[in-house]
């Protein structure tokens, strides 16, 4: 198989594409002829060699962490998936980057049947972290109101159709070419973080979701309603300004979740969920990744492993 490969920690320079032998299944594990491998910032952060720490990955190693394809093969004391089904899902923190992949089954799911595998493959991290950040984080209900900060990016763009879907009001920050976007998605309201300060518009608001961090955390504060929830994937908000301002902060990292992948299945195949994905072939990964550094990029990038 072909994969990309880090040998030493550094910019997307240092990736190279290999020739490898083929992973093997194991048990409840299935092998994936991945058709397409989604970019994540959490994939140059690891590569950055900030992250050795908390992720400690044995060089060298393969990034990606999420994937879509077609099962080649099944380990043992797998019921649940049939060589031959298309799958999708968030197989964990590295190995995604390649024309074959292993999983375990408990973090996988049938790929919607409305979306392309390319598609599919840029679904995962960023629907479950859209849904956890939302459902399980901020307890969103109907008729609430969510401010969503990088509401274009990939986790951005599927937490505003998730929350529109919960039957919530969704204020969302953007450059303003992507308002017809987000618009698009279901957006209410739109805010030009570059011309407006979403502070002086918007108050009382039930949920924040951050995806920025930074000042732009430090200025959503004022915007809560007491008792309303600031959550966070990115930056883990201070918890004496939530004290202050009367309000929860949340902090959290994605988990794998193949039921949650299985009901965000339905809601791609019902037409209640979309994705826009850049294609970049697997020999361009450095150059995806490079794009994913410099920020603002609209939807989710995807490597195309079949070329």
């Amino acid at each position: 198989m072909k994969a990309i490969r880090v040998q030493e920690y550094g910019n997307p320079a240092v990736l190279q594409l290999e020739e490898l032998d083929d992973p093997i299944a194991g048990r409840g594990e299935v092998l994936i002829e991945v058709e397409g491998a989604a970019v994540n910032p959490i994939d140059w952060k690891i590569l950055s060699g900030s992250k050795k720490a908390v992720i400690p990955l044995s060089l060298p190693y393969t990034p990606g962490v999420e994937v879509a394809g077609t099962v080649a093969a099944i380990g043992r004391d797998v019921t649940d998936f049939a060589v031959g089904d298309a799958v999708f899902g968030f197989i964990g923190i590295a190995g995604g980057y390649a024309t074959r992949a292993v999983a375990p089954t408990e973090r996988l799911a049938l790929a919607p049947r409305s979306l392309s595998m390319l598609q599919a493959s840029g679904v995962a991290a960023t629907a479950l972290t859209a849904w956890q950040a939302l459902h399980e984080h901020a307890g969103i209900e109907p008729g609430q109101t969510v401010l969503i900060h990088g509401a274009a990016g990939g986790v951005g763009s599927m937490a505003v159709q998730l929350a529109r879907n919960a039957g919530a009001t969704v204020i969302a920050t953007a450059s303003a070419s992507n308002h017809a976007y987000l618009e698009n998605l279901g957006a209410n309201q739109l805010i030009d973080y570059r011309r407006q300060a979403f502070e002086k518009v918007v108050a009382k608001v039930d949920i924040v979701l951050d995806l920025i961090g930074g000042e732009t955390q430090e200025r959503s504060w004022q915007v809560l309603r007491p008792g309303g929830v600031l959550v966070s994937p990115v930056s883990a908000p201070n918890p004496e300004l939530a004290r202050v301002h009367a309000v929860q902060a949340k902090h959290f990292a994605t988990r794998p979740d193949g039921k949650q992948l299985a009901a965000i299945t339905a809601l791609f195949d019902a037409g209640r969920l979309s994705i826009e994905v850049e294609a970049f072939a697997l020999s361009q990964a450095h150059q995806a990744l490079e794009k994913s550094m410099a920020g603002h990029a609209r939807g989710k990038m995807v490597l195309d492993t079949r070329r």
